[in-house]
């Protein structure tokens, strides 16, 4: 398996669908390092054109891998030693195929239903494990542009629940979504 994880804040949208390039959380970092490192992913990318939100990415990667932090919490350390920032999916691209000599697959996460180009957890699993170079990417804010959407070989089936209320923090899909295509099973 060669996963790749990206966390897109630009280009996104904003809740009245004009795109924007979203601020980066610290929290996000942290729990979709942990998410990476549990999943085996070999890169987390965060992915943003904005200097100041990659000098802070910079900032928390430099206190957990080489600071106090290092010390404090060594499996932080190992979670965090994961992430990298990128200016843009394209950017972000060129570097996994420095990495593993092939373009990855791109399979982006879209909970707006209205892509109509979805494929099943099932399948994407399969691809997943199928020894494929694979990047799933994930939107900030109220979601993936289409530009982005349409670059992905694979969209996800949006994560459902049962009462029609579709808007989870991107830590979350992310995780039910990482556990569904790399999890083990039982």
């Amino acid at each position: 398996m060669y996963l790749y994880i990206g966390l897109v804040h630009y280009p996104v949208y904003n809740k009245n669908s004009k795109i924007i390039a979203s601020a980066i959380t610290t929290v996000d970092l942290h729990d979709l390092s942990r998410l990476a490192r549990t999943y085996n992913a070999r890169k987390f990318f965060v992915i943003t054109p904005l200097e100041d939100q990659q000098l802070l990415v910079e900032k928390v990667i430099r206190h957990w891998t080489k600071g106090y932090g290092a010390r404090y919490n060594p499996n932080r350390k190992e979670a965090i030693e994961l992430v990298a920032v990128s200016p843009s999916l394209e950017q972000t691209i060129e570097k996994i195929i420095e990495f593993e000599g092939k373009t990855p697959l791109i399979i982006a996460t879209d909970a707006s239903k209205e892509n109509g180009r979805y494929i099943s957890y099932e399948k994407a699993r399969s691809i997943v494990f199928n020894d494929d170079v694979v990047i799933l990417i994930f939107g900030t804010a109220w979601g993936l542009d289409k530009t982005v959407l349409n670059q992905a070989d694979y969209v996800l089936d949006p994560v459902s629940g049962r009462m029609g209320y579709n808007h989870l923090s991107v830590r979350a899909a992310a995780a039910i979504i990482l556990d569904r295509l790399a999890g083990a099973r039982l």
